[in-house]
């Protein structure tokens, strides 16, 4: 190890640990939010109802989403929504028949192209919703996804 990077390592972790011991930064802070109840819930209203306080949702041909049609493992499925709504402020996904449906809740800045990509867990063969909130209104879209080897403990 070369002695300028020891020291560089040595000197930020003394910063952090300062600024930890004198409460300027906290855990809540530096983690990501972490919607506790919406990933609790059973059904998908009632994780649309915890996330955004409504299950009014509309069908819209302006999100799309990116998925295989078969998976082979629901261990891993990697996915894609983007949508061409007019300033996008979350997209959610949700997997319909697994037992904690809510698979992401992601929160997007101004001025952020609605696109996520990322991969999720299914259980089973089922309906993947991708929830964009837009304007203050929900609009939703699906895709029916066939597994083939449970991801969920099947």
């Amino acid at each position: 190890m070369k002695r300028r990077k020891f020291l560089q390592g040595t000197i930020a972790s003394s910063m952090i640990g300062a600024a930890v011991s004198a409460g300027l930064l906290t855990p809540r802070m530096v983690l990501a939010a972490w919607p506790e109840a919406a990933f609790k819930e059973k059904t998908v209203d009632g994780v649309l109802n915890a996330l955004t306080g409504s299950v009014n949702h509309s069908a819209s041909g302006d999100i799309k989403i990116k998925a295989p049609d078969i998976a082979e493992n629901g261990a891993v499925v990697p996915i894609t929504v983007s949508t061409s709504l007019p300033k996008p402020e979350s997209i959610a996904v949700l997997v319909e028949k697994n037992p904690q449906p809510l698979a992401a809740d992601f929160e997007l800045a101004d001025n952020t192209e609605g696109f996520v990509s990322t991969r999720v867990k299914m259980g089973k063969t089922s309906d993947l919703i991708a929830v964009v909130k837009s304007g203050g209104k929900l609009f939703s879209a699906k895709k029916t996804v066939k597994v083939t080897i449970g991801g969920c403990g099947g």
